[in-house]
């Protein structure tokens, strides 16, 4: 099916709107590029002057040319080893944005009722952080390994594994739409990349924000200018 711009920078999918933001029960999000600026995993490996190669990785990535994310992931966060821990706050305080009207978006989200999931191939270090700076109810991302104040280029062992790829963003949507005693159409989520899409196609609303082509073919509502808060002007409270 065919995307329709109703306004534009606006195209929708498969619905008319305007539909009730209140119908929904739980939004999920994801972490880099979609509630921030940056992708991560890239400006750390600026530290150490690995950025256009771990760049390169991470846009194939979102693209959905590398197929197999995990992978993807550990070969990025390989060229990481040695870099300072202290490096990650760096990065945090000096180049990582809330990106144009998340934070508003996420209000009228929590206004109308709705629990609030970040869940991100990132890393715990920011989604915990931002997690507490929108008041966001739930976060999984991964954790980076650490030993001597430096990254290992390893990636921490969870209970439940030790990369969130599309696969496990998929699986912690159905779990909290199950916990919450909701079905997964009463859920939205909101992305940007290939990894994301999963989630998208599991959840009774996707939203993509400032897509990647193979997520803007595919999700019903796309931004593909200004910031997350037009979701607004197609979903009423």
């Amino acid at each position: 099916m065919t995307a329709q711009q109703v306004q534009p920078g606006l195209f929708v999918r498969g619905f008319t709107p305007p539909l009730q933001l209140a119908h929904f029960k739980l939004i999920a999000f994801d972490m880099d590029s979609t509630l921030i600026n940056i992708e991560c995993v890239d400006e750390i490996a600026d530290v150490v002057g690995r950025k256009v190669e771990v760049a390169e990785i991470t846009e194939a990535a979102m693209r959905g040319e590398i197929a197999d994310y995990k992978d993807s992931l550990r070969r990025r966060v390989a060229l990481l080893a040695g870099v300072p821990e202290a490096a990650l706050q760096k990065v945090y305080e000096e180049r990582l944005q809330i990106n144009p009207g998340v934070e508003t978006f996420v209000a009228a989200c929590r206004a109308a009722g709705l629990k609030t999931l970040l869940v991100s191939g990132g890393f715990t270090y920011f989604s915990e952080r931002i997690r507490r700076r929108l008041q966001l109810d739930f976060a999984r991302a991964n954790t980076l390994g650490v030993a001597h104040g430096r990254l290992t280029g390893t990636l921490f062992d969870r209970p439940w594994g030790d990369i969130v790829d599309g696969a496990e963003k998929r699986r912690v949507l159905l779990e909290v739409c199950e916990l919450m005693g909701i079905s997964t159409e009463q859920a939205i989520a909101v992305g940007d990349g290939a990894n994301d899409l999963p989630m998208m196609k599991a959840a009774g609303l996707s939203i993509a924000y400032r897509p990647k082509p193979a997520v803007l073919e595919q999700a019903m509502l796309s931004i593909t200018s200004g910031g997350m808060d037009r979701a607004l002007e197609l979903l009423r409270p």
